[in-house]
């Protein structure tokens, strides 16, 4: 152990600097994620009929979990649409409050569902997964099993 009190003169894994930045990035997404749910988005519909037989809001499956996908503004549908070489053909959209979607449309689902944000940008787009905060528990893949069946 050395003066720090890490093996080989390593400083503590929870150093204070460390905790005040993890700190620092949960601030800084709890603020995007409320941003995110006051704001109204774009939601592309699918080809596919949803359960009522109306088409269903477009969506991506990834790593098992199916992602609603969602875009701020008409230039980040139609980054998307080019990505899919798809921007010749009209889109359908419904604009829908992120509350809304995290709140009803991921539970709706029936599947591990979350929401995927301007996914054609890169760094800039932002996934909102089915974790517990996020989504309502019930939705919610981290969820205590147990806690579930008692609810």
């Amino acid at each position: 152990m050395s003066e720090y009190g890490g093996a080989a003169g390593m400083p503590p894994r929870n150093s204070a600097r460390e905790n005040s930045e993890a700190e620092a990035r949960r601030r800084a997404f709890a603020e995007l994620l409320g941003e995110f749910r006051r704001t109204a988005v774009l939601v592309p519909l699918g080809e596919e009929p949803g359960p009522d037989g109306e088409r269903g809001l477009l969506t991506a499956d990834w790593g098992g979990i199916r992602f609603i996908l969602a875009f701020s503004n008409e230039q980040a549908l139609a980054r998307y649409a080019r990505a899919r070489d798809a921007y010749r053909r009209e889109w359908a959209y419904q604009t829908v409050l992120g509350a809304r979607l995290l709140d009803v449309a991921v539970p709706a689902a029936g599947v591990p569902c979350g929401v995927a944000l301007d996914c054609a940008d890169g760094v800039d787009g932002m996934v909102f997964p089915p974790v517990r905060g996020l989504v309502p528990e019930a939705a919610a893949v981290d969820r205590d099993e147990d806690e579930g069946d008692a609810a």
